[in-house]
């Protein structure tokens, strides 16, 4: 079975039709995402509606953001948190639409398991919030307790997303980092020997250099890593015509940082 993992797509509904139809071209039967479906972004609600039909959709920072303040949050994407929540209650869309919308997001789990596999946002021990950098690979305190949790349960791989730098994190000691660029962007996890993190990066703000949107696409033994033109100039334009939203969040999908 093939199954598609997205996660961050953050309101940009150029780069997530993109995405979509890479997936459907593709041959794909299943979709998870990792959550932030929302924020940044200026189409929020158009997005969650296409998400809801994921057979699994998880809870990111963005939405608990959403829901219960975007507590730590610098002042941009605050910015964006407290515009998102106003179009989640637009008086001028059908109240039904927009309960079925605050459902959607107050429904989502922090996690799943699935066999050898976990889904998170953030990280095994912190599913929505804790960052783990491309960098965090030299520190062996945190890797060591990121590949521990949960406790009681042990994957073979974990998928994760937040950063929005995709790569894979290997449990060895050292603790290494591998760049799909490295492995030619397909990486044969049931072959390997250990662990795997593996952070499927960002549809819809990528910020590893390459504005292209990023996804992975798992079959029976291989991870393959996907990175998915779209027309980026639609965004913007959107951008322009929702001047509540900060201009320095359009400006970065250019340049994928």
């Amino acid at each position: 079975m093939k199954r598609a993992i997205l996660s961050d797509i953050h309101a940009n509904l150029a780069a997530f039709e993109a995405v979509l139809a890479d997936v459907e071209a593709s041959g794909v039967e299943e979709i998870y995402c990792l959550g932030d479906v929302i924020g940044y972004g200026p189409d929020p609600r158009e997005c969650i509606q296409k998400a809801r039909s994921f057979k699994v959709n998880l809870l990111g920072n963005h939405e608990e953001a959403v829901l219960f303040g975007a507590i730590g949050f610098n002042p941009k994407a605050k910015i964006a948190i407290d515009w998102t929540r106003e179009q989640l209650n637009l008086e001028s869309r059908p109240q039904e639409e927009n309960r079925d919308l605050w459902n959607f997001i107050g429904g989502l789990d922090k996690e799943h398991r699935d066999g050898e596999f976990l889904y998170v946002h953030g990280s095994p021990r912190d599913p929505t919030r804790e960052y783990i950098f491309k960098q965090d690979f030299k520190d062996r305190k945190k890797m060591d307790a990121v590949f521990a949790a949960p406790i009681g349960f042990k994957w073979k791989v974990c998928f994760a997303g937040h950063t929005h730098h995709p790569g894979i994190f290997v449990e060895q000691h050292p603790h290494s980092f591998i760049d799909p660029s490295e492995v030619e962007y397909r990486f044969e996890y049931a072959a390997s020997p250990g662990r795997f993190l593996v952070n499927v990066g960002s549809v819809g703000q990528p910020r590893d250099g390459d504005w292209r949107a990023s996804y992975v696409i798992v079959d029976a033994d291989t991870i393959h890593f996907r990175r998915i033109e779209y027309d980026v100039q639609r965004t913007l334009r959107r951008f322009d015509e929702t001047p509540a939203l900060p201009e320095y969040l359009a400006r970065r999908l250019q340049e994928g940082k």
